[in-house]
């Protein structure tokens, strides 16, 4: 459609064609920092209903990544939409400060030997760090356009914030949850400390694949002396610490020779492992359950050790022979197996991953490189029976990347089974979005072993637990707890790096299993960083002093998909150990970030979007398009490519923006406004479609379904607006008289459909919608800025069925019509629209009723005339309708062009004042020079 703004030579706004995003929205930035818009939101909305969405606290350890990103653009979207439909929303950013994670990077920055440096040294260096990249994140996380309370963020190293943890692992001790004990738990050499099963992640390995043969010692009648039980395992550096071997009670095993040699397997694996020994045949010679076999004796292949075959419902016919390998100091289920034995737990290594003197002949070699030495050992032994290489699943460090391994050695635990059945039923009365979060917390608690809550690291909250040196039981108390949270809150967890026990502990302390005093030493391990921001519910959002705008429990967590196995869970435990109610209402989770063809985002594959190079080169309001435009309930692929649908997209949406404010620059809605009752069909079958998108963009907010917000608020932009509505009315915004009805009528729902699209946007363009507000005609005040205005509310009134139901029809003959259009300008019959006679053959129904909207259906299909005539007389070259009786031809429309309108008329020039323009116009015209 021709732009006839030109030939009316109206003013333009200054709301710009092009974005210019990274220049202006620092700018903005700026504006909103000087105007304190974030207390300004919390003043308007004091008093109202609290909706509270928990930042899950990030660690301060670099940049912010695309992840980053996702997850607090999504944030924000809830903070905004909430706040707009009259929530108090306070948002209260965090950062996780503690741990690992910071660690190594301070490490690695500073070039740290941690075991060479004072403690407290060491602490303030990890500190300095921390703060360091929260503030850098801080302001990276405002670029993104994120609103929230930037000047009174928590951290977990803040004094206050871990008294409250001390208080909660107090709380947790007392009900009879915390316990030490020996156990196999995930160890990770390189970074030399415990983990939890939520800091390992699995990745391929290569390993060894190994058969290996136990000769039969006592066989209880079973087995003769000369017969051998074969395992088969892919750790062979764990054989120095078998002390058993498991098999199932129900599995039928067999006695069989396999090339001269008398072996016990699994009889559903014996064909299997016939091939790992190159047979051609193997004699069954026994059959037996392997309950039978309960307590037969045989000897380690190379240690000077018996090794017991006791029964294990863990063993399973995948592979290997069903004879499990068992060493109890490095897996779980051999621990608990050999438990019901009272076999001894042998874990002969120290916190690097090597062997200790108690590892005999590989003393001082590294786990993964005594395999080959294990592997020549038993080659030696003629106890190796087959040798080759699996690629599997392995555990590895969530940080280093490097594969784990379990290490019994005494820990402190959290018992799960203390509190599962009540955790379990909380998961039940929670809200889960998407809704498959629930069975997948469910089944994570319900399997969940105890929580390994202990870490041998320096930078954290410490275990707050005391041991006498007379009796050398621990102390943990009532007393000393009190005692240590009002130290830490006063000064801060360095206090116990930089103080002796005796002067940490409550005077005149007295060990309750002794009944001695003075003379007390301090447990050196850390807390588990998960139980760090685990207490974050209640030591931030129970926390009147520092922030009393918060409560809990929260509204909202919002995490990606990992979460449910780290801060959703930790989160869920201490909550209903401490205080028996769940710390959150719902729970939202989000997927990853990937490349367009789903690949992870790594360096090597050169597929990393940087968030910061994007918004120095297109600006954050496309980032933040791109977030609500992919359903975050899977991973969210970006690349060049989407980034350039995605700037297209805002193109459309920024113009159809730009449309609106350049046809309302001499709107004045207190006194310009037409009553609905007064508007032309046309312009309430517009509101009523406005009505529409705000009840369904509404409805998608409150269900977390940004996607659909952005899917909806497009189209209706592309199609509803610029594709037909805002298409149809150009003729009269553009020529009639500036102050007529029917233009007034138009610029009122131009007016309305600004409003709303604006408000609807302010959660996604946050910018841009900034930028819109400064322009666009407000009736009474201008507030300071558009994030202070209210969700639009549907309007009945705009409701009309059987309207609906007219226009649907007459836009479905539209469509029809501009088929027909486009094959005429394709074969040059016309240039554009205004150059066409469209004439339409109906009969009946369709007849009847084009024939009452005869007036208006040039306007409606934007040519220059239409006719109507009877089907039965329709040329064979005229298009036919499908599903209705109707026939389209088109052919040059008659007269002459107006240079006003560029509409072709018969009488141009019939006022001579007015030679080029058409009857209609050059009245027009006249009408207003006369005003």
């Amino acid at each position: 459609m021709v732009d006839y703004s030109k030939t009316l030579n109206l003013p333009q706004t200054e709301f710009p064609m092009r974005g210019n995003l990274p220049q202006r929205e620092p700018e903005i930035l700026k504006y909103w920092s000087e105007i304190g818009l974030y207390n300004k939101v919390q003043e308007k909305n004091k008093g109202k209903t609290k909706y509270i969405l928990h930042d899950g606290p990030p660690y301060a350890n670099g940049h912010i990544h695309l992840g980053h990103t996702l997850n607090k653009v999504l944030k924000d979207m809830v903070v905004k939409y909430r706040s707009m439909r009259g929530y108090d929303a306070p948002y209260v950013p965090g950062w996780d400060t503690h741990g690992l994670p910071i660690e190594q990077q301070a490490i690695k920055a500073l070039g740290i030997n941690r075991h060479q440096v004072d403690p407290v040294e060491f602490r303030n260096k990890c500190k300095d760090y921390a703060l360091k990249f929260a503030n850098i994140q801080s302001e990276e996380f405002q670029r993104l356009g994120v609103r929230g309370d930037w000047e009174r963020p928590y951290y977990t190293l803040l004094p206050q914030y871990e008294a409250t943890q001390v208080r909660v692992f107090g709380e947790m001790a007392k009900k009879g949850y915390i316990y030490k004990g020996l156990k196999p738990v995930y160890w990770c050499a390189s970074c030399e400390t415990a983990l939890a099963e939520a800091e390992v992640e699995y990745g391929d390995k290569t390993s060894p694949s190994i058969y290996v043969k136990f000769p039969v010692k006592e066989g209880k009648g079973i087995l003769p002396e000369d017969a051998a039980v074969v395992i088969w395992t892919t750790t062979p550096w764990t054989l120095p610490a078998n002390v058993a071997i498991s098999v199932h009670p129900e599995f039928e095993y067999v006695l069989a020779r396999v090339k001269g040699q008398k072996v016990v397997v699994a009889k559903e694996l014996l064909e299997a492992f016939k091939e790992v020994m190159e047979a051609e045949e193997a004699e069954i010679l026994a059959t037996f359950k392997g309950e039978q076999l309960d307590r037969v004796v045989c000897r380690h292949p190379f240690v000077d050790r018996d090794s017991l075959v006791i029964l294990g419902e863990h063993v399973t016919l995948d592979a290997g022979t069903g004879c499990v390998h068992t060493a109890p100091g490095h897996g779980e289920e051999d621990f608990l197996a050999a438990k019901q034995y009272g076999l001894p737990v042998l874990s002969p290594l120290d916190n690097r991953g090597k062997f200790t003197a108690e590892g005999g002949k590989f003393q001082g070699q590294f786990i993964l490189d005594a395999n080959k030495s294990v592997i020549e050992e038993l080659q030696e032994q003629g106890a190796l029976l087959g040798l080759g290489n699996i690629k599997h699943q392995y555990p590895h460090c969530w940080r280093c990347k490097q594969p784990v391994f379990f290490r019994a050695t005494e820990q402190w635990f959290a018992s799960v089974e203390g509190f599962r059945r009540e955790t379990l039923q909380a998961i039940r009365n929670i809200k889960w979005v998407p809704a498959w979060g629930e069975d997948r917390i469910y089944n994570m608690v319900e399997g969940r072993g105890d929580w390994c809550v202990s870490r041998q690291r320096i930078w954290g909250v410490p275990i707050p637990i005391f041991y006498c040196n007379h009796c050398g039981k621990e102390i943990i108390t009532e007393e000393t707890i009190a005692h240590i949270q009002q130290l830490f809150k006063e000064h801060g967890s360095d206090i116990w790096f930089a103080k002796e026990a005796n002067e940490l502990v409550p005077p005149g302390l007295n060990c309750h299993h002794c009944g001695k005093g003075g003379d007390f030493r301090k447990e050196t391990d850390i807390m588990d960083v998960w139980f760090d921001s685990g207490s974050s519910h209640l030591a931030v959002l129970d926390q009147p002093e520092l922030w009393p705008e918060l409560q809990r429990p929260a509204d909202l967590y919002l995490e990606g998909s990992d979460q449910h196995r780290g801060w959703f869970n930790s989160s869920l435990s201490t909550s209903v150990a401490v205080t028996g109610k769940p710390p959150y209402k719902t729970v939202l989770t989000h997927g990853f970030t990937v490349d367009e063809k789903g690949r992870k985002m790594s360096k090597s594959l050169g597929n990393v979007v940087d968030p910061l190079k994007i918004i120095n080169q297109m600006g954050a309001d496309i980032l933040r398009l791109w977030v609500s435009s992919a359903d975050y309930r899977g991973d969210l692929a970006l690349s060049q490519n989407i980034l350039k649908q995605m700037t297209e997209s805002y193109r459309k949406i920024r113009n159809t923006a730009r449309f609106l404010l350049g046809n309302l620059y001499d709107f004045d809605p207190a006194k310009d406004k037409v009553a609905y009752r007064d508007l032309p069909e046309l312009d309430r079958v517009a509101l009523m479609e406005l009505n529409k998108l705000i009840k369904r963009v509404l409805a998608a907010y409150e269900d977390y379904e940004f996607h659909v917000v952005y899917h909806a608020i497009h189209n209706y932009c592309v199609l509803d607006l610029s594709a037909f509505y805002l298409d149809i009315i150009k003729d009269r915004l553009y020529t009639a008289v500036p102050a007529s009805l029917e233009r007034r009528a138009a610029q009122t729902v131009l007016c309305e459909v600004l409003d709303a699209l604006v408000r609807l946007l302010v959660p996604v363009l946050t910018f841009t919608t900034e930028e819109i507000y400064r322009h666009m005609p407000v009736a009474g005040e201008r507030l300071a800025s558009v994030q202070m205005l209210d969700m639009p509310e549907a309007n009945v009134e705009y409701i009309d069925v059987e309207l609906e139901k007219k226009w649907d029809r007459v836009k479905e003959i539209r469509k029809e019509v501009l088929k027909v259009l486009e094959t005429a300008r394709q074969n040059k019959i016309i240039g554009n629209a205004l150059e066409a006679q469209v004439d339409l053959y109906a009969h009946g129904d369709t007849a009847e009723f084009l024939r009452a909207m005869a007036a208006e259906l040039a306007t409606i299909f934007i040519v220059s005339g239409v006719s109507l005539h009877p089907l039965a007389e329709a040329p064979a070259e005229a298009a036919r309708a499908e599903g209705m009786e109707l026939a389209v031809a088109v052919a040059p429309a008659g007269g002459a062009k107006c240079e006003r309108c560029w509409m072709y008329a018969e009488g141009i020039g019939s006022d001579p004042e007015n030679p080029t323009l058409c009857p209609r116009c050059a009245g027009v015209v006249q009408e207003h020079h006369q005003v």
